[in-house]
């Protein structure tokens, strides 16, 4: 009878662990904001953002918050933290980006207790291939000095920066879809569609999401109306969703440019950041009518 007891006192204390964790468990899951939904950026410089900031960009509305990437003392951010999605959202010194606007228009259709979350991993000049979690390293090696300081502000990794954040993210809120701005130095690569597809296959399957319900949006480079020194590539982006089923493609034409030809200037992003958005709503099931009031 004694073993017997002994038996019944190690099931107990057994019972009442598997309680705690469960109870760890639903208090983990109740944490996390279904309404609260946020996004996964990457891509090269006009994803990080090459237009000067203006006085106009700097008032942000609190429900659109940026989660750091790196620190940034000049900004009094940390990694792995929220604030008030104030430019510059890439890193400590770049720029306005489509992102910035990305997050506005989409709180102006959105219900008021939804919030929007952005993280944003770029590095201007890379290829797609510094994203490829298996052969970044050999890329990252080879690129310029220049570049290769702005890769050494992720780790040497920005693909493994943007998991990294993404999870810490993910005790917050729920991802909802995945904005990449990249290609110029792809131009010519018939290959970047399925190149594309290996990373968004690899950030699905390390952060457990499903494709069906985490899109990607994909815009095109700076479009043949404004001179787009790379617009030929336009026609080899616009065929990722063949490749990508749950991709779709953010036309750049009328989006004005920087004298360059290869970067947007603020007026081009704050129309192509709106133009993520207007991609992205009907994804989210919901959409304006003429009034600007919600249906779904």
């Amino acid at each position: 009878m004694k073993n017997i007891k002994i038996n019944f006192s190690r099931l107990n204390k057994r019972f009442i662990l598997v309680l705690m964790m469960l109870c760890f468990m639903a208090l983990h899951c109740f944490a996390q904001d279904q309404k609260f939904y946020i996004f996964l950026c990457f891509g090269q410089s006009n994803m990080e953002g090459h237009a000067r900031i203006e006085p106009q960009d700097t008032t942000v509305n609190s429900r659109f918050q940026v989660m750091e990437a790196v620190d940034c003392p000049n900004l009094h951010r940390e990694k792995g933290k929220w604030y008030t999605a104030v430019p510059p959202l890439c890193r400590c010194t770049t720029g306005l980006t489509p992102v910035d606007y990305f997050g506005r228009a989409l709180l102006l259709h959105l219900p008021k207790d939804v919030k929007v979350g952005v993280i944003n991993v770029a590095v201007g000049g890379c290829k797609i291939e510094l994203f490829d979690k298996n052969n970044y390293k050999d890329y990252a090696d080879s690129v310029p000095v220049w570049m290769k300081n702005m890769i050494k502000q992720y780790d040497g990794n920005p693909y493994g920066r943007l998991v990294e954040i993404a999870k810490i993210a993910q005790k917050y809120g729920v991802i909802k879809g995945i904005l990449l701005h990249q290609g110029e130095s792809n131009t010519g690569d018939e290959n970047w569609p399925t190149k594309v597809k290996g990373v968004y296959d690899n950030l699905l399957k390390d952060l457990h999401l499903n494709a069906a319900s985490v899109p990607l949006i994909a815009g095109e480079v700076v479009n043949a109306d404004q001179g787009g020194i790379c617009a030929s590539m336009n026609t080899i982006i616009d065929k990722l969703p063949q490749t990508i089923p749950t991709a779709h493609v953010v036309s750049s034409k009328g989006c004005s440019v920087w004298k360059d030809h290869l970067h947007f200037d603020a007026a081009g992003y704050r129309k192509f950041g709106e133009r993520y958005a207007t991609t992205m709503l009907p994804l989210l099931e919901y959409k304006a009518n003429e009034k600007g009031s919600l249906k779904k």
